[in-house]
């Protein structure tokens, strides 16, 4: 069923740096990683993957890098787990238990639902973190 790897969280980081960045601008992939806290390494292979699967998009060169390809709100985090993770979102129920099948499609349903939030949700999650920043200064 749905198992959400490092990788996934790393990718969710950054493409929560990239949706700060101004419409027209990009960011190369050694400042998304040190503003993530992602290594670097490991940070080009899930760019590279999400460029190819349409979620972002590059510029070579000196004044290059990767920026969003569309708006985090048309991003969600059921997307980019589908990208990244190897039949996440597979049927797990493996019985002909009639029960035990509905019991499992019910629970799917449930966790899809879930995943359909768009990432533009981490805006809120920043002004809330921010608060407590400073609301604990």
């Amino acid at each position: 069923m749905i198992g959400i790897s490092t990788k996934t969280v790393y990718a969710v980081a950054a493409l929560h740096e990239l949706g700060a960045m101004h419409e027209n601008e990009v960011l190369k992939i050694k400042e998304i990683a040190l503003r993530a806290s992602i290594p670097q390494s490991f940070l080009e292979q899930i760019l590279l993957e999400l460029k190819k699967q349409g979620v972002l998009t590059s510029i070579k060169g000196a004044h290059g890098g990767y920026k969003l390809a569309k708006d985090l709100k048309d991003i969600t985090l059921r997307e980019v787990i589908s990208i990244l993770e190897t039949d996440a979102f597979s049927d797990i129920c493996r019985t002909e238990n009639m029960a035990l099948k509905l019991f499992w499609e019910d629970i799917q349903k449930e966790l899809m639902d879930v995943f359909e939030m768009p990432l533009s949700e981490l805006k809120n999650y920043q002004m809330k973190a921010n608060y407590a920043l400073n609301y604990s200064i």
